[in-house]
């Protein structure tokens, strides 16, 4: 039977809901709000007695003391109820930095409003709630924030200036026959309770955007870093199967030695003629086919110059290998732009990371192309250069000049999530190599395809061989 949760007694419903254990892959920590919400009352209450005491306002402190009484009773009772480790849904989250906004607007509404020059601290929550928090409760809470600064805009208690004061127009100011204006004071025009108003709502839209977006994009490329690990894990797995078979082979390689003895001295003993004379033959031979094969596995794979040094040639065809058939029937082309490829042909090591990134690319080219894909090679004594085209629609300037960058893709909705190209490039830019994406144009300058040219210099490739050889020695 499923254990449920057991909510605490004497937790309200609505409050426990706002709280997830650990377990529940929750990201914001309650912990970091408190301590949050901890430099802000200490902040609080050193600055109304710093303007009651050394600039010696004639305030009453009871009603702000108050307010900042109660955050520190509400940071105090979350300490005592839960334990560092404990993470806040979305929920939970924002109506923390709810409670953070308003006990804010309460402290702005007793002392001065937007005339306050700490008005601007209302940027501060909605800030915390881009970085952290979802799309949808940072909207809500901006329009709190909204909804506060405009009443503030319009209701608070004037700071008691030392001598004539500054007052902004509030509603009062529509009853100017009321006894409840003040009698001294400047009143400020109302342009000016406009431009600050205006000008808190845009700097709290910008903070707010650009804090939500920064956020993003950190998390969209965290994600897709993570899947570049995954991808060459993979590929590093399938290159450790050879170090895998040579130790079977070597564990397999007694027994059945034993068994091929064992089966040549029964052939000798049975006569000819016997029903199991064949039958041991067979057995006989099979036992030193297994033992051909246990030896071919047992040779490791830095010990085969085939396998672990190839040519440039050799490399791009083994990545290219598994596209060749595909089922959109497009013709894939291996070119070497050299009238003789022996002319110094670079020898490379084989590379997991090449070979991964280049299928994803001529995967990404089969699936745009029309009807065929061009892979050329070349080389001097300077720079290998790898270019693959295809004769598809090309790409749109907008999604072309961010190719490369996680999550973008032409094909969103329809299967394509935009990592195959992050990860290629990502890979091929750890071995050294330089990757441009362009379109390719006809002499009438029409779009016919997109090239990706992948450039090294030959003495990175060279260099990664030659280090390659000295660790296998």
């Amino acid at each position: 039977m499923e254990a449920k949760a057991v909510k605490p007694p004497f937790v309200f419903s609505p409050v426990a809901d706002l709280v997830a254990s650990t377990a529940s892959g929750e990201t914001v920590r309650l912990q970091t709000l408190v301590n949050i919400r901890w430099i802000s009352v200490i902040g609080q209450t050193l600055t109304l007695l710093f303007v009651r005491y050394v600039l010696d306002f004639d305030m009453d402190l009871t009603p702000s003391m108050a307010v900042v009484a109660l955050a520190a009773l509400v940071n105090a009772l979350l300490a005592l109820r839960y334990t560092p480790s404990t993470h806040l849904t979305d929920k939970g989250a924002m109506a923390s930095l709810a409670f953070d906004l308003l006990q804010l607007g309460a402290l702005l509404y007793l002392n001065g409003g937007l005339l306050n020059p700490f008005a601007l601290l209302l940027v501060v929550p909605v800030t915390i709630s881009a970085t952290i928090l979802s799309g949808r409760s940072t909207l809500m809470l901006w329009g709190l924030a909204v909804a506060v600064t405009s009443f503030l805009a319009f209701f608070q208690h004037p700071l008691p200036w030392p001598g004539t004061g500054l007052m902004l127009p509030n509603i009062l100011i529509f009853f100017p026959d009321s006894k409840l204006l003040p009698d001294a004071g400047v009143w400020l025009p109302n342009i000016f309770i406009i431009g600050a108003w205006a000008a808190l709502l845009l700097g709290m839209s910008f903070m707010c955007i650009y804090a939500h977006r920064l956020a993003a994009e950190g998390q969209r490329m965290s994600e897709a870093l993570n899947a570049t690990q995954m991808a060459l894990a993979r590929e590093q797995k399938m290159s450790a199967l050879g170090g895998l078979a040579a130790a079977a082979a070597h564990e397999l390689g007694t027994p059945l030695g034993t068994i091929t003895v064992v089966a040549k001295e029964l052939s000798k003993e049975i006569p000819k003629d016997s029903p199991h004379y064949d039958d041991i033959c067979l057995l006989a031979s099979q036992a030193q086919r297994c033992r051909e094969i246990l030896a071919r596995l047992s040779r490791k794979p830095e010990e085969d110059p085939a396998f672990e040094i190839t040519s440039i040639i050799g490399l791009i065809e083994a990545a290219t290998a598994p596209h060749l058939e595909n089922p959109r029937r497009v013709v894939v082309n291996v070119d070497v732009l050299k009238p003789d490829i022996s002319d110094s042909q670079p020898m490379v090591r084989r590379s997991p990371e090449i070979i991964h990134a280049i299928g994803n690319l001529v995967e990404n080219a089969v699936e745009f192309a029309g009807s065929r894909v061009w892979v050329k090679i070349d080389w001097d004594q300077e720079i290998v250069r790898v270019d693959i085209c295809d004769d598809g629609p090309g790409m749109p300037p907008e999604i072309l000049g961010r190719l490369g960058e996680p999550y973008m893709s032409s094909r969103r909705g329809h299967g394509g999530m935009g990592l195959g190209v992050f990860i290629a490039k990502t890979l091929l830019e750890r071995t050294g190599a330089r990757i441009v994406f362009r379109n390719r144009r006809s002499a009438r300058g029409r779009v016919r395809g997109v090239n990706v040219a992948i450039i090294w210099s030959r003495g990175i490739l060279e260099a990664q061989k030659e280090q390659n050889k000295r660790m296998a020695h």
